[in-house]
């Protein structure tokens, strides 16, 4: 082969991809699917339980005024039980959706899923339950929680990490 084929012959730039690396999950794009999950099975559950409970119901304080707000809890104090129930329906909801689908639908419409982080395969009912009660954990430090993927690699949030989930791409969705 004479010199010039071999200059013309350069090499071009690829792009490796590693099998066993996952691509984890942008920040914005699980805030986009947070959001979009807080309208589509968040609102249904709290418009289900106003007209199960009533409308008088729906004035009292939420578990975000008891976070940030320090007047409202105390003069629209929340019924305990009923709080807990809605939040126990949710969490069957979103567990369910993560468990059965490995995705909620915010989650879906940007081709994201959760997964047990060290197998990368559907993570257990417990796990799943453990990511759930860690969005409260997530929350209080002023949600610092949820802002903890923009300073690691693997883009995992304080629940994932409590969970050891994970929340990954999907190339088939």
């Amino acid at each position: 082969m004479k010199w010039r084929h071999v200059r013309q012959k350069k090499s071009s730039p690829t792009v490796s991809i590693q099998p066993n690396r996952p691509l984890y999950g942008g920040f914005w794009a699980r805030v986009l699917a947070f959001i979009t999950d807080l309208f589509m099975i968040g609102l249904p559950v709290s418009l289900l339980f106003m007209l199960l409970f009533g409308h008088d119901q729906m004035k009292s304080a939420g578990a975000i005024d008891l976070i940030v707000a320090q007047g409202a809890p105390l003069s629209n104090a929340p019924d305990p039980l009923l709080s807990l129930a809605q939040m126990l329906v949710s969490m069957l909801i979103y567990v369910a959706f993560w468990r059965l689908a490995q995705q909620t639908p915010g989650k879906k419409m940007l081709h994201l899923c959760v997964v047990d982080a060290r197998t990368l395969k559907r993570a257990s009912w417990l796990q799943l339950s453990l990511r759930f009660i860690g969005y409260i954990f997530s929350a209080l430090p002023l949600f610092a929680g949820f802002l903890l993927p923009l300073l690691r690699k693997d883009r995992r949030s304080l629940h994932d990490l409590i969970s050891r989930t994970a929340v990954i791409y999907n190339p088939r969705s």
